[in-house]
């Protein structure tokens, strides 16, 4: 609200005490004395000057409450509710928040809120993360108080519609754009290849009837029988090449951490991901096959052989021999921390020094195939992550060539293959799928099967990821993305030069960083770049398989471009990240039910602005509890509130957090301020903000607050209590609320000090 609407609303008041009290004075009446006619007029006079003293008190009074915040909001919480949002988009999302628990009309239902049975029982569980003086019955009074909550969860369960987390949301997105209906692309456009990539995985008809003979075609070799060649290289170069397989080390490009200075791109080898399951022996400082993986192990790679029609009577030895490969290759494989603590990682080594190293691999043809076209010579340095591993693949390939003959060629064609087969089997029919996901849970991964959509986005995106990105980037609404980011992160700024710093120098240099940074939002790719990357792709209409040798064919050139692109897009980003001096926001967060341009801007503050707010502070501030003394004392505050309320005012010392738990307390009561600080200035530019379902300005966004309040995220598990809880700690001792969260099952003893 601005001087000018305070000033207006005021007018029409002045003018309506006016009418109505001046007309008895004005209306002609009889001649009266002198006497009674000169104190008729004292009495005008001095009503006069009361009215007018009446009319400057509102005016200073109203001048007043425009320039306190709080009363800013409430002057919007107390208007009547503005026009409803009519969109497409806002009566989709109506539906959904009309099922969510109303904070204010139903404080008790509120107050019991849960994001679900993992949430009821992941609470406030005293000795997890808090510490407690109590006598012994207590922990089992707060067992059954849980139990009772859980019971309680359960039957509110069905009011609360949980929004999925933000990565669905943004498949579902990309989902709904591949889905389009046939005939609205031209023939071999950009966007018909990325379609009809995704329909050529989704009809599994046609894969089921193919079988295992696209694989058998592949290639020019046999997966049958003895293979003769010695000479290990060519097939590996075409592997590496073509196909995207590294069997024995794997190849990357990546900056090197130790040249802080130095943006040089560099080709990086690892140890492989080995499909034997290994153990590390931290006495003898090696890997060791899982006696307990073993059978199940044996059992894929026996079926795999099978399914490619290996003769039964060589089955048997040539899956023993491909497993004592395996094991042996995969001894000197190393965890990632014992490399750390070694010094492994990163060590610098031209390719003809490599190659006196590990002689049995060609290395410069087998990284020109897997770079071409670019110029590679045997002076450029390369980055070697586990050299010991390295000398033993070669060692251990050149002793299975030289002492098993044809056998041990054969045994070494054998990996190759299967592990050729574990790039490719996603695009085989059920039977290798089956196969490979019975060993992922005899290996302990009972994580459930994602429905076929899901599999087919993830696969269409390696491929065509730079045109998905541009087509996400056509559905943001650039104006009021730009909006939301600048109010955020100005609020952001603001909100840092409030907090309580320990030293100066902390506070110059953390809000000097925060200052520097820009944000930024990802571009469109340039049209003829994106034409002269999927010129030479042919897409089938009918063969899934052929499609995926595509796709791999294009990563291939992807891998290419990292050396001449400094900033490599993932448009399955959801969160803010830092790119040089800026914070760059995926478009990928700018989707429904999330954020759209016709929402409600309370919404879309209460909604996306607080889990913005939320990375941001999580991105830029990890160790803000080390400069600031602001995290501790604010989550002691809220703290307080919510074992005021859950214990009782007389519990409040009884229990404490741990520091992180405090800074993750912090972190989201802090977001959940700039979120709102943010919508309120958005609401001084613009004043007609709609309604949606009866609700408006903080009304709304609270609620689409507690809406996206369980969204899953790394440190979800550090808060202790529902995030939704937060509403009751703002609107304590303010009114900033449409009305008091009082429940009569819950009475406060006294007032709670805001935070």
């Amino acid at each position: 609200m601005n001087p000018s609407s305070v000033a207006t609303a005021a007018e029409p008041n002045m003018q309506s005490m006016t009418i109505e009290d001046t007309p008895a004075a004005a209306q002609p009446s009889e001649p009266k004395p002198f006497a009674w006619n000169k104190c008729v007029k004292v009495v005008l006079v001095l009503l006069g000057f009361l009215l007018f003293a009446m009319a400057i008190g509102s005016g200073l009074h109203s001048l007043k409450q425009w320039k306190s915040p709080s009363s800013l909001h409430s002057l919007a919480n107390s208007r009547a509710a503005p026009q409803a949002c009519c969109s497409p988009a806002c009566l989709k999302v109506a539906d959904r928040l009309s099922l969510a628990i109303d904070p204010f009309s139903q404080p008790c239902d509120y107050f019991l809120f849960t994001c679900g049975l993992s949430g009821a029982t992941r609470g406030r569980q005293r000795g997890k993360g808090t510490t407690h003086h109590s006598n012994s019955g207590e922990g089992e009074r707060t067992k059954k108080r849980h139990g009772k909550r859980v019971e309680t969860d359960r039957e509110n369960d069905t009011l609360v519609e949980r929004l999925p987390d933000r990565e669905t949301l943004l498949k579902e997105s990309i989902r709904e754009i591949l889905e389009m209906a046939e005939g609205l692309d031209s023939p071999n456009s950009l966007e018909w290849k990325a379609r009809q990539f995704y329909r050529s995985c989704m009809n599994t008809d046609s894969i089921e009837g193919q079988g295992s003979e696209p694989f058998l075609k592949l290639g020019g070799w046999s997966a049958l029988g003895q293979w003769t060649q010695t000479d290990i290289n060519s097939t590996l170069a075409l592997l590496m090449g073509q196909y995207g397989t590294f069997p024995f080390f794997s190849v990357f490009v990546g900056k090197d951490p130790n040249q802080q200075h130095n943006n040089t791109p560099y080709i990086q080898i690892d140890q492989p991901d080995f499909q034997i399951p290994t153990e590390w022996d931290d006495q003898s400082e090696t890997s060791k096959a899982e006696a307990v993986s073993m059978r199940p192990f044996l059992s894929s790679s026996l079926n795999f052989l099978t399914l490619l029609g290996v003769p039964r009577s060589s089955r048997a030895m040539s899956n023993g021999l491909y497993m004592a490969l395996s094991s042996e290759l995969a001894k000197k494989s190393s965890p990632l921390h014992h490399r750390l603590q070694t010094n492994m990682l990163y060590q610098r080594v031209t390719i003809r020094e490599l190659q006196t190293l590990a002689p049995v691999i060609d290395w410069l043809g087998c990284l020109k195939a897997t770079f071409h076209p670019l110029a590679i010579s045997e002076s450029d340095s390369v980055l070697l992550h586990n050299l010991p591993y390295i000398v033993h693949m070669s060692d251990t390939i050149s002793k299975w060539l030289l002492k098993n003959g044809v056998m041990g060629s054969g045994t070494i064609q054998t990996y190759m293959i299967l592990s050729l087969l574990h790039t490719l089997h996603p695009a085989l029919d059920s039977r290798f799928r089956e196969t490979q996901r019975n060993l992922s849970v005899a290996l302990g991964n009972m994580e459930e099967e994602d429905p076929r959509w899901k599999h087919c986005i993830k696969t269409t995106e390696r491929g065509f990821d730079v045109l998905l990105g541009d087509m996400v980037r056509d559905r943001t609404a650039h104006r009021e993305t730009e909006e939301l980011v600048g109010n955020l992160y100005s609020s952001l700024q603001s909100k840092l030069t409030d907090l309580a710093w320990r030293n100066k120098e902390s506070r110059n240099s953390v809000l000097k960083r925060v200052k520097s940074l820009t944000p930024r939002f990802m571009a469109h790719t340039d049209k003829q770049k994106l034409a002269e990357l999927y010129s030479e792709v042919v897409i089938s209409e009918d063969s899934y398989f052929a499609n995926c040798l595509q796709s791999l064919l294009l990563q291939q050139k992807r891998r290419t471009q990292l050396f001449s692109q400094s900033f490599q897009p993932d448009i399955m980003s959801i969160t803010p990240f830092l790119s040089g001096s800026a914070i760059i926001f995926p478009s990928g967060m700018f989707l429904p039910p999330l954020f759209h341009p016709s929402y409600p801007r309370a919404l879309n503050y209460g909604g996306l602005g607080f889990m913005m707010a939320k990375d941001l502070l999580h991105l830029l501030l990890p160790d803000l509890h080390t400069e600031s003394g602001s995290p501790e004392s604010v989550a002691a505050c809220v703290w307080s509130h919510y074992i005021s309320v859950t214990e009782g005012p007389g519990r409040v010392g009884a229990f404490s957090l741990a520091p992180s738990q405090k800074l993750e307390v912090w972190v989201q009561y802090t977001a959940l301020q700039v979120a709102l600080q943010a919508y309120q200035n958005s609401l001084q530019q613009h004043q007609n903000d709609a309604s949606l379902t009866g609700l408006f300005h903080n009304h709304l966004f609270l609620t689409s607050f507690t809406q996206v309040s369980c969204d899953p995220y790394p440190y979800r598990q550090l808060m202790t209590f529902e995030p939704s809880f937060l509403v009751s700690v703002i609107c304590a001792n303010s009114d900033l609320c449409p009305s008091q969260m009082t429940c009569e099952k819950k009475p406060l003893v006294a007032p709670l000090d805001s935070c």
